[in-house]
């Protein structure tokens, strides 16, 4: 529930912040008739984001056995994938979103194109509903749909709350430190997505096991229990992981991490 309700917070966050960007951009350039292209965007990635998820349920229904062990490590990859390559765009991007945002409208209305803005908002808010679409999707091996479901609800209730008092109020959030924290929070959400995929390519015999169970800690932390379960669901967590999956888990945070932070730590030294 945790790990959904911060996914589907920041990516709500963020769809948000780009889109008030854009919105905000065009009035200032006397060019508000382009608004209605903005919000024809963000339908058509509302509604694709709705059909991929229906797609992915399908699908998840459709297999049993090997060929759902499969499926599962193969949407838990692709979930890291998305997840790393957003935190470390939105690291980059953060820097100078608003001036990178100007110059693509100031070149889509050069080009007098409408339909330029309409493609830069539909990215915008598509890209951001096939992560929380495929983190949802993964995060069902490791919590029910139910309390994914009412996770992702909150982050998303929560996401439109901030965005309204950010750009309707004289409230600030300090977005910088906002997206540094769930960053690093998805860092480490992320490398247990990518120790469960492991396991279950290692299920599916994609991948080879090597040593099954490099350590047992079940009898301290049992993964099935209250505490355990929780860490599962939030980190992915293992009480007994292969030698593969304590390898992915510890390179992933190192080499992720090391990325993440240092680029922080530059941005904070540039700013003093």
């Amino acid at each position: 529930m945790v790990g959904s309700f911060l996914i589907t917070l920041r990516e709500g966050i963020e769809a948000a912040l780009i889109l008030g960007i854009i919105l905000g951009y065009l009035s200032k350039i006397g060019q508000n008739s382009l608004k209605k292209n903005v919000y024809y965007g963000v339908g058509y990635a509302f509604l694709l984001s709705i059909l991929l998820a229906y797609i992915f349920k399908i699908f998840s229904v459709e297999f049993e056995g090997m060929a759902e062990q499969l499926f599962e490590g193969i949407v838990m990859l692709l979930a890291v994938v998305l997840i790393t390559s957003m935190i470390l765009w939105m690291q980059k991007q953060s820097k100078d979103l608003k001036g990178n945002l100007a110059r693509e409208i100031d070149m889509v209305i050069e080009n007098n194109s409408s339909w330029g803005i309409i493609v830069i908002s539909f990215i915008s808010v598509f890209r951001e509903g096939v992560e929380i679409v495929l983190f949802l999707q993964a995060s069902l091996t490791q919590s029910s749909a139910i309390v994914s479901f009412v996770g992702a609800t909150l982050g998303l209730m929560v996401a439109v709350i901030l965005a309204y008092f950010i750009f309707k109020t004289s409230i600030k959030l300090d977005l910088k430190k906002f997206f540094k924290i769930t960053g690093g929070l998805l860092i480490f959400i992320s490398a247990g997505l990518l120790a469960q995929s492991i396991h279950e390519l290692q299920e599916a015999h994609i991948l080879p096991v090597i040593i099954e169970h490099l350590y047992d800690i079940n009898g301290i932390i049992n993964e099935k229990g209250t505490f355990g379960s929780f860490l599962k669901a939030m980190f992915g967590y293992n009480g007994n992981p292969s030698l593969l999956e304590v390898i992915s888990y510890i390179v992933y945070i190192v080499g992720i991490g090391k990325l993440f932070f240092v680029s922080t730590a530059k941005d904070i030294e540039v700013n003093n």
